[in-house]
């Protein structure tokens, strides 16, 4: 590997949807520099810390059709029983739901939990309550994306936070999906349910870090079993 090369890859790419953020935030940082060097510091860090927020690493996911991978970036805020969203018509009552919360450092790129043909996509307008909270599954500004996988209907449910205001989608109804492929983004802080249909088996457990389209949070199959799980 040549020294480009290594120079290269320790850069991380970032996504073209914070494009328009970080020239803000380097414009208003030189505007600033006129007035206060201190000041142009501020701007400075805090342009870094935009382009940071916005990176779009790639991930190594496992491509198997038992697997479903996080959605997100984050720790794994919940866990268990709960009942989808009505608006994306996943009928028969509670399914088991895995919530990733983001905060402001997280990546907030998001990928598809489980392959399949995209048979819904719904946006809903909503609060803005603190995405760690149980009730803002219900409450807050969503976009729910159900996947016809090959173990059932899997849903992601994009949900906007406390300082997030705009959630990005970037799939329509009717395409196919990979599993890990990117689905969309939220800005800034936020959080991401996934509903899996019986028969999938968590293996996460709250307070878990999450890594988007690797970190594998639940199977199928007869052989899946929870895992015991410690915290030290």
């Amino acid at each position: 590997m040549s020294l480009v090369d290594t120079i290269k890859n320790a850069f991380v790419p970032i996504n073209r949807e914070g494009y328009p953020f970080i020239a803000g935030f380097g414009a208003v940082a030189v505007v600033l520099g006129f007035f206060s060097t201190s000041l142009f510091w501020i701007g400075a860090i805090l342009t870094a810390w935009c382009a940071y927020f916005f990176r779009d690493p790639e991930r190594v996911t496992p491509v198997d059709d038992r697997l479903v991978v996080s959605p997100a970036d984050g720790i794994v805020s919940a866990v268990g029983p709960a009942t989808p969203p009505r608006e994306l018509s996943l009928d028969g009552g509670e399914m088991t739901r895995i919530s990733v919360f983001m905060n402001v450092f997280s990546c907030h790129v998001n990928r598809a939990p489980a392959r399949g043909r995209i048979t819904a996509v719904e946006h809903r307008p909503g609060k803005f309550l603190n995405a760690e909270l149980d009730k803002a599954s219900a409450e807050n500004e969503r976009n729910g994306i159900v996947i016809d996988s090959p173990n059932g209907r899997v849903a992601a449910v994009q949900i906007a936070g406390l300082v997030a205001r705009r959630i990005v989608c970037w799939v329509d109804s009717g395409n196919d999906i990979a599993i890990g492929e990117r689905i969309g983004l939220i800005r800034f802080g936020s959080r991401v349910d996934v509903y899996l249909p019986a028969g999938a088996v968590a293996k996460v457990a709250v307070g878990q870090t999450a890594v988007a389209g690797e970190t594998i949070i639940a199977e199928f199959g007869a052989h899946a079993a929870s895992p015991l799980v410690r915290v030290s």
